[in-house]
Parts: structure tokens; sequence; C-alpha cells
């Protein structure tokens, strides 16, 4: 069990609430998710085995402290490239990270996406993997852009070995 402690100087200092050794089917270790975390009581993970079988078939796991949504990692299969549709992160200035075929991080997420089956025309569609790590009532929104690259690039890993993707297409 990982905690951390935050707050003012004061008498009351509130911390992360315990949470497992890794989160979201294993992918994250605690640790690495905890500096963007907000201090509570209680913290939930809620999610449903890792599998992408159908075209938008999607999978979400949160992390809840307090019952407020604190971390997301979602996950979404599309069966073409052009059904990737990050416009609506447009209005909070993405900027390119380094992993997958392309990815964006944001003042409050990250984004990307590979190939692991390319569409062969347009009645053919191919599997193309959509990932979001999305991080709510963030402590310290300046450690953003050193915490969500790394923990994005240990996402596409995982799923492209979940789902049985070789590494070269489009990571």
């Amino acid at each position: 069990m990982a905690g951390l402690l935050v707050g003012c100087s004061g008498s009351e200092k509130k911390a992360v609430p315990e949470l497992p050794k890794r989160i979201c089917w294993n992918v994250f270790a605690s640790s690495d998710v905890l500096p963007i975390l907000p201090a509570g009581d209680k913290a939930d993970v809620y999610h449903r085995p890792f599998a992408l079988v159908d075209d938008l078939d999607s999978v979400t796991c949160t992390l809840a402290i307090d019952g407020a949504p604190s971390f997301q990692a979602i996950a979404t299969r599309r069966g073409f490239e052009d059904q990737i549709d990050w416009s609506p992160m447009d209005e909070a200035d993405p900027q390119p990270i380094d992993v997958g075929k392309k990815g964006i991080i944001w003042d409050s997420g990250a984004a990307a996406y590979f190939i692991c089956e390319p569409s062969k025309g347009p009645n053919s569609p191919g599997k193309y993997i959509d990932l979001h790590i999305a991080a709510g009532n963030v402590s310290n929104e300046t450690k953003l852009p050193s915490v969500l690259p790394p923990l994005m690039k240990q996402f596409v890993a995982f799923a492209q070995r979940e789902l049985k993707c070789g590494a070269s297409n489009g990571s």
C-alpha cells in the first residue's frame, strides 16, 4: 500500500488514501500515479477485464477518491483510423508526446493510439486502439507533463501485449 502526504503546513495534513500496489489491470504502479492524485479518505478502483473484441468496444478503469473519479484509463477499439477523434481536446491546447502512432497531452489528460491491424479498405475494418488517461481533481497540475507520458507509454505497451499486437504496428 502506498500513501502520500499533501496539504498545508497547518496541524492537519491529508494524504492520498492507501492504494493497492498496482492499479488498472496491474498496468500502473500506484507510486507512479500518486503525484497527481488528490488527498482523501477512501480510494476505490473499478474495472472489468481488459478485452476489446468488437469495433467500438471500450473498457474503463476508474480510481475514485472519496467517490470522485480521480484517475481513469480508457481503451477503445476502432475499426478505422479516421474514427479516432481527439477534437474535443483542441480547446485545451494539446501538445504532442512520443508514444504510440500518435500521442497528445493536455491540462487534464493524455491520449495515444496504435494500429493493431490496419484496415484493408472502406468495407474491411482494422483494429485501431485508442487509449486515454484522464486525471481529475489533480493535486499538482505542474506534475502532469512529467507523470502522464510515462504512464501512457506503459498503457500502450500493456494494450499491445494484451491484445497481441506487434510493437511494429504503429507504436
